[in-house]
This record gives structure tokens, sequence and C-alpha cells, in this order.
């Protein structure tokens, strides 16, 4: 979590709290280590934030403060929440508790719309069985650039081990696709993740490859659309 996410955190947390809040607590909270909580709230406190207490003894907001009220309007506000709510269709569980959160701060500047209801039913949770994939794990590994070695079944319950250069995560209404570029198959392809029953880093990265092999995929993909397109036109 970067360092102004992490004061941000800290601030609806004591501004929550009904009472001293120690620094073990944030550290856990936050999952990061007790001195870095110490230095955090000397940073806070070095920027006039009201916060009081000490080592040891736990910390309080004093009551009365809030932070900005966010720019947006009552429109943008709502399409957020809708927008936040549908994550849980993803079946991503680390992008639905980071909504959860962001709900949480938009309901203590703006109050709760309790009258907005999005219905979850979507892709399969990664929480819901021990060998599902963990969606955060894809991502994380697209955005740093890092191989992976999976052991996938396809619909006919057939397996290969395949190692991937994972390249876009689609969300789909009932599943979540990963496309990669297959080192087993030297092209393109599409993995569902609820098909993905081990998934591990292989120790190596494709650096500075990966805005380039999306760049192909999308051409190549678009290209495949547009022919199914006009077949179904013809």
């Amino acid at each position: 979590m970067p360092r102004s996410s992490r004061l941000f955190e800290i601030i609806q947390i004591l501004r929550a709290a009904e009472g001293p809040v120690t620094a073990a607590e944030l550290s856990g909270e936050l999952e990061v280590s007790v001195r870095t909580i110490y230095r955090d709230i000397a940073a806070l406190q070095g920027m006039r934030t009201p916060i009081e207490g000490e080592a040891g003894m736990g910390y309080l907001m004093r009551r009365g403060y809030d932070l900005p009220p966010l720019n947006f309007d009552t429109d943008e506000i709502e399409a957020l929440r809708v927008a936040l709510a549908m994550l849980a269709r993803t079946g991503d569980s680390a992008l639905q508790r980071a909504a959860q959160r962001v709900c949480g701060k938009i309901d203590a500047l703006h109050g709760p719309a309790d009258w907005l209801e999005i219905v979850p039913w979507g892709a399969p949770s990664d929480d819901s069985a021990p060998d599902c994939v963990s969606k955060a794990m894809l991502r994380s590994a697209i955005r740093e650039e890092r191989k992976l070695e999976l052991l996938y079944r396809d619909e006919k319950q057939n397996e290969t081990r395949r190692v991937v250069r994972p390249l876009v995560l689609i969300y789909h209404l009932n599943c979540v696709m990963l496309a990669a570029w297959c080192e087993t198959r030297a092209t393109f392809r599409h993995f569902r993740a609820d098909r993905i029953w081990e998934c591990t880093l292989t120790g190596t990265d494709f650096r500075g490859e990966g805005d380039v092999l999306r760049r192909l995929w999308r051409e190549q993909y678009e290209a495949e659309e547009a022919q199914t397109g006009d077949a179904a036109a013809g």
C-alpha cells in the first residue's frame, strides 16, 4: 500500500474508533510493522492532524476533525457506488475488499445509499475453493510482468501445463479470463480463471515486454472480433 494511502487509512480508522487504538492494532490492520506506524503517526502529527496519544498508550483523533469532501457531484457519487457494488460479480475477493473500503469512505462523507442495490451474481469467488486461483495474484503478475506456470483444465477436463506471460485480465459477467502469451504454444491464449487449478510464479520476468505484447494481442483480438462480426452479418 502506498504511504499516502496508508496515512489516509490511519485517519479513517482513528475517526471511526470509539477509544484509543494502539500501534499494534494499526499495524495488524494495515499489514505493516509497528515501527512504520510510529513513523506514520509522527508524520501526521507533523502535518497538524489532531492525533493525540503516544507509543504504548494508543492514539485518538480529536472530535470534529474531518477530511475535505470528495469533489464529485451526485450522479458521479452514485456511479461510483454502482460500479463498486458490481465488483462483487467479478469473483475477485481482493477487489471486493478494496471496494468495501472505498464505499466506507464515501458513506463517511456522504451518508449511505441503501436504495441502490446490485445483484452480486456473477463469476465464482476466488475464495470459494482451495484450488481456485487468486485473481489478485494474476493482477500482480501482470503489473510486475512476471511469468506464471499454470495447470489448466479445459472444458473437456484435459490438463496441460503452460508457462505464460500474463497480459490482460478480462472480467465477463460469469467468468474472468486471463489473456497471455503462451510460451508452450508460442501464441496468444485465453484462460478461464476458474479452470486454472495451479498457478505459481516461475521466478523469471518479461520486464519491458508487456506493453508491446498487449498491443499485439489487442490487434489480433480486434481482428478476430471483426471477422466474427462479418461472418454473423453474412
